[in-house]
């Protein structure tokens, strides 16, 4: 059965942290995810807000999972050429994660086709998904009946007070738990940097890098259950 299930890692394309410095996807936010899927048995595609090839933060080659997903032939010729969402069918997928990175909180919620493609597999019973900074992504989905798509649910994502520890509180354009909160989520949050997972129905999140094997570990179970 898991051979035929499919995820869809969907990428920033915003590469410049308001001129501060260069930003992008977090490599580990993606790279983690990608192995606990393919581990499962799981095909893996990759989807960014602009197509080609999105730009990476944060990258540690030391971390064994990272170095193997920046060596793997496949992964790197998909990431080179990435799909836009309008690109893609939703219909072809079980679940989206949203990886973060600073880049995320600059085009994920400005993007209809995004949007529409998480809303979709959404009202299916596919798996939405984001970790990080990735919730930005579910600020700009909508639910066919108007509601936001966490307006009730349970949820994390990086904290405003984590935000402020990095120094980018005046640096973003909107604080990702605030705003999110502001939209009807029910908002939990662990002590800074610590791994921090919800699971809502088909909705996963979590809090910050340290989340994003957990978050895909709660993606596989909720397709397995």
């Amino acid at each position: 059965m898991t051979a035929s299930v499919k995820i869809l890692i969907a990428l920033t394309s915003h590469g410049d942290l308001a001129g501060l410095r260069p930003t992008g996807y977090y490599l580990a936010e993606a790279a983690h995810p990608w192995h606990v899927f393919t581990e499962a048995g799981y095909t893996v595609d990759f989807v960014s807000v602009a197509g080609g090839e999105p730009p990476i933060d944060g990258a540690d080659l030391s971390d064994p999972i990272q170095k193997a997903f920046t060596e793997d032939p496949a992964v790197q010729a998909q990431l080179a050429v990435t799909p836009t969402f309008a690109e893609v069918d939703q219909a072809d997928y079980d679940a989206i994660l949203f990886a973060g990175g600073h880049g995320a909180v600059f085009d994920f919620p400005d993007d209809p086709d995004l949007a529409t493609l998480a809303r979709d597999l959404y009202e299916r019973g596919g798996v939405v998904a984001a970790v990080c900074h990735g919730p930005a992504a579910l600020v700009g989905i909508t639910l066919s009946d108007g509601s936001p798509i966490v307006a009730g649910k349970n949820i994390a994502a990086f904290t405003d007070s984590e935000e402020a520890a990095v120094g980018l509180t005046d640096v973003v354009p909107f604080l990702l738990q605030s705003t999110l909160e502001k939209q009807g989520g029910k908002h939990t949050g662990a002590a800074d940097w610590q791994p921090h997972v919800v699971t809502d129905g088909h909705l996963v999140t979590g809090q910050n890098p340290a989340s994003s094997t957990g978050v895909a570990e709660a993606v596989v179970k909720v397709l397995r259950h």
